[in-house]
């Protein structure tokens, strides 16, 4: 499973400038890991994006350069971001390259990583077992890839979506986070979870990456049905026993005699250690596992191991399943495989997945014509929100520098590739997000702004899951390579306007309808809301006053229609500053898992309504004023009121605060 920084890099942003945005989300939806530099290889030989290692002088694939290599690179980088331990396992030419642990399982303990012993949650890596066990029911003929999943699992969707969509995202899902992951108490029918009030479908199934824990699981749900018996007892038999996965189980809570060798794990430096997560949609990242068991997964999935599914099957899976006649002009980059993000490095192929629960972070590549694969699984989350992805990608870039360098030439770029980028420039939402319901405000300040240069090439800020700006030149038509690195992006356009630009196969960047606009919302709802503040604080004061004059008889006596407006104003001022507040507490809430209760986020909504019906007394008073010339101060005080209710409850309907469904 995959959680949203969205969701979980910006806690702390949301409560700090809640007046400012409404609720603060953070950054692109997706939780692959950003193109930053990679982690130094071992001291005699670092391997560096300014140093890079030519194809004939790469050191040999062996044990000793590896376990060398990891030596110089992980306990440096643990270190510095804040994480107390990691395993490793490298595979090579059908053989287990290395296994390694370092740091710690349990910090109070001092209990070091054993790759053989010590079990990690890899969280959305689990999607590729759940994308195995589909094949095999393909390859048997028990399911059909472009099939209505409708024919297997009694699901009410708002349109039909098959297999094939389900497992390269693109089943139109919007996000999904309630239920997504509970506590170690907490049980959970797979069947119920995916079948009660799933979430809509924004886009045309087949049409738009937009990664999706959701369709994933939805997939898993078909397996459990067709073969009749719960999902973690079919991988368990199907799966895990056949690749000899011994220490690996889908089951939560874990098996008695797993349990105690799951690692602790840390949201940050100096925590405690977090509970057990209950993944609520299992299929896409209940897994747990060792290193030394998720290399037998990579010999496995290299065609070098046990044979879960034929060769034909396993190259099937590895390829990218959607072409142009849904994807369009899309497809003309990186797609999704059936289960794998298509992730090519330095010319050569590469699949790759991640995964992150709150606490535990993985990843998983394979360049399968090299016969090579690099699983890295952390038990903490670092220093910040970018700790995991800086070790997890330094990992997978410097084995692929190391051990499989390769340039990429870049092709001569087409002759109006000035006119695309300019075409390109604008600000964009990603695919990944929320339409429906009161969350679609968080997404509305987690947007990317993509801006041209004069050669054609583009700078989107910020990169795709990425924290900086990130610069991409032209290779194709309306196709975008990163400069000094392997990530692409493809646009699709229709009548000169671009649709969509796909970026990292399951993902896209959708141009942002200005009632969505960061650059609109943001600050006519910061404006507002401290215009609002100000007004209350103001009528506190005024009340003060007004009650000493009243006490000396010396107290303005209002027409009884200009204290009911005023009065109505100062409740409709009060209650939206109150619902901003609400908001970002409940926001706050759902990024921590700590589902606020139906009931307050309906008397949230009961606060910001009464606040927009207060546009029309507000309205009304400064009218009054007006016509009763009581001063200009006074007139302007009512017209700001009723100003900043407006631009408060404006962004409140456009961002779907008020929306009668609030599952999220």
């Amino acid at each position: 499973m995959d959680i949203p920084r969205t969701l979980r890099g910006t806690a702390a942003a949301v409560a700090a400038s809640t007046l400012l945005t409404l609720t603060a989300c953070g950054t692109t939806a997706v939780p692959p890991t950003p193109p930053t530099a990679p982690v130094a290889g071992s001291p005699a030989d670092p391997v560096t994006p300014a140093d890079p290692v030519t194809p004939a002088a790469a050191p040999a694939l062996s044990t000793a350069d590896v376990d060398a290599w990891l030596d110089g690179s992980v306990p440096a980088a643990l270190a510095r971001e804040g994480i107390p331990g990691a395993s490793v396992a490298v595979v090579h030419d059908g053989e287990v390259v290395t296994t390694r642990g370092f740091g710690w399982a349990d910090v109070d303990a001092r209990e070091p990583v054993d790759p053989d012993r010590t079990l990690f949650r890899v969280g959305s890596i689990s999607k590729v077992f759940t994308a195995t066990a589909v094949m095999q029911l393909v390859e048997a003929g028990q399911v059909d890839l472009d099939t209505d999943v409708a024919e297997y699992v009694d699901v009410d969707l708002e349109r039909p979506v098959t297999l094939r969509q389900l497992l390269t995202h693109t089943g139109g899902f919007e996000e999904k986070v309630q239920g997504l992951i509970g506590g170690p108490d907490e049980t959970v029918d797979l069947r119920d979870a995916l079948t009660t009030d799933p979430p809509e479908q924004v886009y045309e199934p087949g049409t738009v990456p937009a990664y999706s824990n959701y369709g994933n699981a939805l997939a898993g749900l078909v397996v459990e049905e067709v073969v009749g018996r719960p999902f973690e007892e079919v991988l368990a038999d199907e799966v895990l026993a056949p690749a000899g996965m011994t220490s690996s189980t889908f089951a939560q809570p874990l098996p008695a005699d797993l349990a105690d060798r799951l690692a602790s794990a840390y949201a940050a430096p100096g925590a405690a250690p977090a509970a057990f997560e209950t993944v609520g949609t299992a299929p896409a990242g209940a897994l747990t596992s060792s290193a030394a068991d998720m290399a037998e997964f990579m010999l496995a999935q290299l065609g070098a191991g046990a044979e879960l599914v034929s060769a034909q099957t396993r190259t099937q899976m590895q390829a990218p399943a959607l072409d142009e006649d849904s994807l369009g002009g899309l497809a003309r980059g990186d797609r999704m495989t059936l289960g794998w993000f298509d992730r090519d490095r330095g010319g050569h192929r590469v699949v790759e997945h991640g995964g992150d629960t709150t606490v535990f972070h993985s990843d998983l590549a394979l360049w399968p014509e090299d016969g090579s694969g690099i699983f890295v699984t952390l038990n903490g989350s670092g220093k910040d929100a970018m700790s995991t992805a800086e070790v997890r990608t330094g990992l997978l870039e410097g084995f692929g520098d190391r051990y499989h360098p390769g340039d990429e030439p870049v092709p001569a770029p087409p002759a109006d590739a000035e006119e695309q980028a300019a075409a390109l420039a604008g600000t964009y939402e990603t695919s990944r997000t929320v339409r429906s319901n009161f969350l679609a405000a968080a997404y509305a300040v987690g947007q990317t702004t993509v801006s041209a240069e004069d050669d054609g090439r583009v700078v989107l800020s910020p990169g795709p899951n990425a924290a900086t700006p990130v610069r991409f030149e032209p290779i194709g038509d309306w196709t975008w390579r990163e400069v000094d690195g392997s990530a692409t992006i493809a646009a699709r356009v229709r009548d000169g306007e671009v649709e969509a630009v796909g970026f990292d196969s399951a993902f896209a960047l959708l141009p942002v309808p200005a009632h969505r606009s960061a650059a609109v919302v943001v600050p006519v709802v910061g404006a507002s809301a401290v215009a609002l503040v100000v007004l209350a604080l103001g009528s506190l004061a005024a009340a003060a006053v007004h009650g000493v004059r009243r006490r000396r008889g010396t107290a303005e006596r209002p027409s009884r229609t200009g204290r009911t407006l005023r009065v109505l104003t100062r409740v409709g001022v009060a209650c939206t500053v109150l619902a901003l507040v609400g908001w970002a507490v409940v926001v706050t809430g759902v990024m921590g898992f700590a589902a606020p209760g139906d009931a307050t986020i309906r008397a949230v909504q009961l606060l910001q309504l009464v606040g927009l019906l207060a546009v029309v007394p507000a309205g009304l008073r400064a009218v009054d004023e007006a016509r009763r010339r009581t001063g200009v101060a006074r007139v302007l005080v009512s017209a700001a009121a009723a100003l900043a209710l407006a631009g408060v409850g404006w962004a409140a309907l456009s961002l779907r605060l008020l929306a009668p469904d609030i599952s999220y």
